[in-house]
């Protein structure tokens, strides 16, 4: 891994300012019923993408997620303007507008979803894994998942043959502490989700997801472990959302207190406080910072605003059509 120099601490908090400013964007155009549908936004838990990027080599290392996924494909590098452009549903979207936010896809940028059921991208991501190492391809795949999804039955079978075949891949559960509006409390008789790893003899462990700088020593860890050969890692990343579940979700299931006592360990104001700190920037130079990254959502909203809605043939275009398939059967 890079050290963790004063460029890493600028670009951090450059990255998880642009991503909470993003998505506070796209809460005020699901407002204004701009962006439809369900809408999962990922504020508070911006260390987790940004130490995990920090780890891993974009010029080959994979990322699938669930349907809280609008800033790890920015962070993988695609354009944040067809990002939003997809949330509008518009042609210039990462995926023509048919995939909207819960789906979003750049197979350029390795970056594999985006998955509305909830733990489905628990396999497919350890499918990645495999047909890495299948065909020899040195690249390690992480797959993230909530901690919702930490109860599906399919993260079991998962583990189990990732371990038997020692696939390169980092699973990651990001535990905001709520899935959909339960606590984990409520959901097992435990609360160390990262101990289902033990089950299986994978290496697993708890770590701060608050704190971008023990998120990367922990995925580069992990990472490295994957491309020796050595299998799977099963990492549990404590963080917490600002927001709901969904845009959707009154939150009755906590206090606004409770939020308030977590926004005071803010992995951006954390980062920023280390910035001022080291001297690694003034105000007046972090400021310049704050004014780029307002720009950007501005023009990433005209983008998406001025863009063309698809034409119809192109929804049609992407749907499988078989002339002669079996089991129907025509009347003569």
């Amino acid at each position: 891994m890079q050290k963790i120099t004063k460029e890493v601490y600028l670009k951090w908090y450059e990255d998880m300012l642009f991503w909470r400013k993003f998505e506070d964007k796209l809460a005020a155009v699901y407002i204004q019923q701009k962006v439809r549908g369900f809408l999962h936004l990922y504020n508070g838990q911006e260390a987790v993408l940004a130490g995990a990027l920090h780890a891993m080599d974009l010029t080959k290392d994979k990322m699938i997620t669930a349907y809280r996924n609008h800033v790890q494909p920015i962070g993988m590098g695609e354009d944040p303007k067809r990002v939003m452009a997809e949330l509008y549903g518009k042609a210039t979207g990462t995926s023509q507008g048919l995939g909207g936010s819960m789906h979003i896809f750049s197979k350029e940028h390795r970056f594999y979803g985006g998955h509305g059921i909830v733990g489905g991208q628990i396999p497919l991501g350890a499918g990645i894994a495999f047909g890495d190492k299948y065909h020899n391809i040195d690249a390690v795949t992480l797959c993230c998942f909530g901690d919702g999804a930490a109860r599906q039955g399919s993260l079991h079978e998962t583990f189990n043959m990732a371990m038997l075949w020692k696939l390169p891949v980092v699973f990651v559960c990001e535990n905001n502490g709520y899935a959909m509006g339960t606590s984990v409390e409520r959901t097992a008789n435990h609360t160390d989700i990262w101990k289902l790893g033990l089950g299986y003899d994978m290496p697993c462990g708890p770590v701060d997801g608050m704190n971008p700088v023990k998120v990367a020593e922990a995925f580069d860890e992990a990472i490295q472990r994957a491309r020796r050969g050595d299998g799977p890692t099963f990492l549990e990343l404590k963080t917490y959302r600002y927001r709901g579940h969904s845009m959707s979700d009154a939150q009755h299931y906590r206090t606004k207190e409770e939020v308030e006592e977590y926004k005071k360990i803010d992995p951006i104001t954390q980062v920023k406080d280390v910035i001022l700190e080291k001297k690694y920037a003034t105000e007046a130079e972090l400021k310049k910072i704050d004014k780029r990254v307002k720009d950007l959502v501005n023009e990433c909203e005209k983008f998406a605003e001025e863009s063309p809605y698809p034409e119809i043939n192109v929804m049609y275009d992407a749907v499988y059509e078989q002339k002669d398939y079996p089991f129907i059967q025509h009347k003569l």
